[in-house]
């Protein structure tokens, strides 16, 4: 398999890098019930940058790990989504895939509708549906979301807390604007305030 570099697009709690630390190397997460196994390849990515790309996120289903809605991508929501994306080799890209999968590691996934045609279902769960978002320094950078929107529901509190320390660390956004742009979110506007989440995010 060409093993050359593509950059991992994180919209959700993968913002936070000290968490997406344990896809790569293994462990538990700060705040979360799940271990990862880490990938074949444990080394740090490459390079990593903070972007936006065009979409947005909403919240939906129900996480094993925090309960209440997870963060998927739409690239047909209005607006810009926050993003951090991190310079990983193909296999250890395919091993997060894997791990966001449920998946055992160690699958070196065929890419090659996605890269091609910016769209491709590994299959009908939750991660699996894998999207091009882009080029950066002539490297493709691909995200994975649900195949289709779900019906909203709303994010708990310890969910909020990480996402907002990822968007003010990896944007370096102020608590204020982190907790705005999460309360406007899909599954989240009407439930929790900008203010609310503010509280959560300290």
């Amino acid at each position: 398999m060409d093993d050359d570099p593509l950059w991992y697009v994180a919209y959700g709690s993968n913002l936070f890098q000290e968490r997406f630390r344990c896809y790569l190397s293994g462990g538990r997460p700060r705040g979360s019930a799940r271990h990862h196994t880490g990938c074949r390849d444990p080394r740090p990515a490459r390079a990593t940058c903070s972007i936006t790309v065009p979409g947005g996120i909403y919240f939906a289903h129900t996480s094993l790990t925090w309960g209440g809605g997870m963060a998927f991508y739409d690239p047909d929501l209005p607006g810009r989504a926050a993003a951090r994306a991190y310079l990983l080799t193909r296999r250890q890209f395919c091993d997060v895939l894997s791990q966001e999968m449920r998946r055992g590691t160690g699958t070196d996934h065929d890419l090659s509708e996605a890269l091609a045609r910016g769209r491709q279902r590994l299959g009908p769960g939750r991660y699996e549906t894998v999207l091009k978002v882009g080029e950066r320094a002539g490297r493709a950078m691909l995200t994975f979301t649900s195949p289709a929107p779900a019906p909203p529901n709303a994010p708990t509190a310890p969910y909020l807390a990480m996402l907002g320390g990822g968007l003010r660390e990896a944007h370096g956004w102020s608590t204020a604007r982190a907790a705005s742009y999460l309360a406007g979110r899909p599954g989240a506007q009407g439930v929790w305030t900008a203010r609310a989440v503010a509280g959560v995010l300290g």
